[in-house]
């Protein structure tokens, strides 16, 4: 088949004569191994294309806060449990600095790397073919999971909202995947649109949301969590210590977590290099506000310790233990409406990490062919198959949901570190747009990257063992196969290739 044949990534480097900038593809010839039979480099890249210029700043910015939003109406809260209103507003502002710092140098490195690989083609490129993998196969076993965790959560809205009868069971999460997979099938520029729709609903409801919570707001109640005294530093504001600070740490990565996935679709932008910097800033400004208003009016407004455990802690806040009321109603509704973006919209990223690594020859090279509409249908598919089977099969949203957490911190901190060492080992490089801080910036977000991946195991250390046997078979397969077959003419792979070839040339 011509998509197992395609040229792998030969030992050869370009002459000392050859131009740094002429294309690696150009410059350099298929192992030796190569088949005649096979397919010519360009054949093997227009059965791997998607559709460019389909999304502009517009629908990048929906898309980050699309990826994030569902957190903001569940999950959250759980935090609460682990440190009370103080020790989440810490981890929270810690996170969200984590966050804001990642952003800004992936905002650089997409300018520089605008491909559908992301984070993958900047660790490729920082730190060789093992960082990229490492950082690719982290980015997947966050969107792929979540998007799992995130069907059952929806199953379970509409199993409490009464809707036609159903229950939060496979069929529901069938149902769920097989139609926003098909959307996502239709083209990419259908399922932004209809991404962008869903969101402004979610994100109209937390407004409407917080005006009504904030009419009940009291300071009294936002610390009234009783206070674990044994506790090493202790409080109202800390009922359960500075340690519970650590443990919220992932709970305070929901208002935010998934937003790191804009630049998974570089290649699907208009003019990326400009329109990717200014979706992923919006979209995190965006997030920041709605994390600040959802966090404190829905805590002030039953208090702390009544949503702490709540499944849906915004409903919750507006009704208490009482009726429901036609608010609460609403942002009923509204969650079902986030949960549905959030969903959405991770399908996609998934879809374009695991098209950027299997087009690269990282995974198996079927996996990125793409349609006549330009969609990875196998990128889609066979992730889908395997969120409906973990859904259907576990029914464990949160337990899945901390595996995403814990291969998204482990991405963060590779992603942060691809910035530091590109800025020191390639300080001439062409940058568009540079990063705010420069490496104080990424150096920030890699120590709170780091910090996150080990708070993972104070919260759910069975969860952190699974995501680490996943990791470990992953590794085998890459040390065993597929770094010997990766693809030259794969733009994360050219991109690299040419900076060895000038660092070759620079030494001669």
């Amino acid at each position: 088949m011509a998509d197992d044949t395609a040229p792998a990534t030969p030992s050869a480097r370009p002459s000392p004569g050859s131009s740094p900038s002429a294309s690696p593809s150009a410059s350099l010839s298929p192992s030796s191994s190569a088949s005649p039979a096979q397919a010519p480099e360009d054949t093997y890249l227009e059965r791997r294309t998607l559709r460019r210029g389909s999304a502009g700043w517009l629908l990048l910015t929906g898309l980050g806060v699309a990826y994030v939003v569902s957190g903001d109406f569940s999950g959250w809260n759980i935090g609460l449990a682990e440190a009370g209103f103080g020790g989440l507003a810490i981890a929270t502002v810690l996170m969200g600095t984590m966050y804001a710092c990642l952003v800004f140098s992936l905002a650089e490195l997409s300018a520089i790397l605008p491909t559908a690989g992301g984070g993958y083609g900047f660790a490729r490129r920082a730190l060789g073919p093992w960082g990229g993998f490492l950082t690719g196969t982290a980015i997947l076993i966050e969107y792929i999971l979540a998007p799992a965790a995130i069907v059952i959560f929806i199953g379970d809205y509409v199993e409490s909202l009464g809707l036609f009868g159903l229950t939060s069971s496979w069929p529901v999460y069938l149902g769920c995947f097989v139609l926003f997979i098909g959307v996502h099938l239709w083209g990419v520029g259908e399922a932004l649109r209809f991404s962008l729709i869903v969101t402004a609903i979610a994100v109209a409801a937390l407004l409407v949301f917080a005006a009504g919570a904030l009419t009940d707001f009291s300071v009294a109640r936002l610390d009234d969590i009783p206070v674990d005294t044994s506790a090493v530093g202790s409080s109202s504001w800390l009922p359960f210590g500075l340690l519970g600070i650590w443990a919220a740490f992932p709970f305070g990565m929901w208002f935010f977590l998934g937003v790191e996935g804009v630049p998974l679709a570089a290649e699907e932008a208009k003019d990326p290099v400009r329109s990717m910097p200014r979706a992923l800033a919006l979209s995190m400004g965006v997030l920041a506000v709605l994390a600040l208003i959802t966090f404190f009016a829905a805590t002030g407004a039953q208090g702390a310790n009544a949503i702490k455990d709540a499944g849906n802690p915004l409903v919750v806040a507006l009704a208490g233990d009482g009726d429901p009321t036609a608010l609460s109603r609403f942002v009923n509704y509204a969650g079902l409406a986030g949960l549905v973006a959030s969903f959405f919209s991770l399908i996609y990223a998934g879809s374009r990490q695991l098209f950027a690594l299997s087009r690269a020859g990282y995974l198996p090279r079927a996996l990125s062919l793409t349609s006549r509409r330009k969609a990875p249908y196998l990128g889609l598919l066979i992730p889908g198959a395997l969120g409906f089977a973990l859904a259907a099969g576990t029914g464990n949203g949160a337990r899945m949901l901390n595996i995403a957490v814990f291969g998204a911190t482990i991405s963060y901190a590779l992603m942060a570190l691809s910035h530091i060492v590109l800025r020191r080992s390639e300080p001439n490089l062409a940058r568009p747009y540079r990063t705010p801080g420069g490496v104080a910036t990424s150096s920030t977000a890699f120590v709170l990257a780091l910090s996150a991946l080990v708070a993972t195991f104070l919260v759910d250390k069975d969860a952190a063992f699974i995501a680490l046997a996943v990791y470990a078979v992953a590794l085998a397969y890459f040390a065993i196969y597929s770094r010997h077959h990766l693809v030259a003419s794969a733009p994360e792979e050219e991109f690299a290739a040419l900076a060895a070839a000038e660092a070759e040339l620079n030494r001669d």
